[in-house]
């Protein structure tokens, strides 16, 4: 059995100052929010090291999985990682003064612009995907190959329960 954690601290107080409320969801939720925070902390040092923001990382990331020729919307990559057009658009404005993307026009839409990933920009996603999942798998390394599995499975779950429903 695991020692005592943050959480089972938490959940002790709220126990004892409200002992007729279920705490179980409180218990798996707020370890995954903490998890989730401290894995994001993390991973904006690792891509640091790449030169890339960890909501960049997000923004490369989209791009880079089209595959060639690395071009995307602006409208595919919002919809694709659930954001406004507006919070897009910094993002690509700090990309593009990095030299990691160039905007383009779009030949089947005069007012548009397609948004295609520069060759440093793959190398730089690429190297930054490496590391951020070097550091999953140490940080996954804690369960054995089953248990990793079998989380896997439990969280694809529930997963499910907010799949189409949107951030925010």
């Amino acid at each position: 059995m695991a020692e005592p954690d943050a959480v089972d601290r938490i959940i002790e107080q709220w126990h004892r100052e409200l002992p007729d409320l279920p705490l179980e969801s409180m218990a798996v939720f707020g370890r995954i929010h903490r998890i989730s925070e401290k894995l994001g902390a993390q991973l904006q040092h690792v891509y640091a090291a790449h030169g890339i923001a960890r909501n960049e990382f997000d923004v490369l990331s989209a791009i880079r999985r089209s595959g060639e020729p690395f071009i995307l919307s602006p409208k595919e990559i919002s919809a694709t990682l659930m954001l406004s057009s507006g919070g897009l658009t910094g993002r690509l404005d700090k990309l593009e003064a990095a030299g990691f993307i160039e905007r383009l026009p779009d030949p089947a839409d005069r007012r548009g612009i397609k948004v295609r990933m520069t060759e440093r920009g793959r190398e730089a996603i690429e190297d930054a995907a490496r590391a951020g999942v070097a550091y999953h798998s140490e940080k996954l390394a804690t369960l054995d190959a089953d248990e990793r599995e079998r989380l896997g499975e439990l969280l694809r779950r529930l997963h499910g329960a907010f799949d189409d429903q949107p951030l925010g």
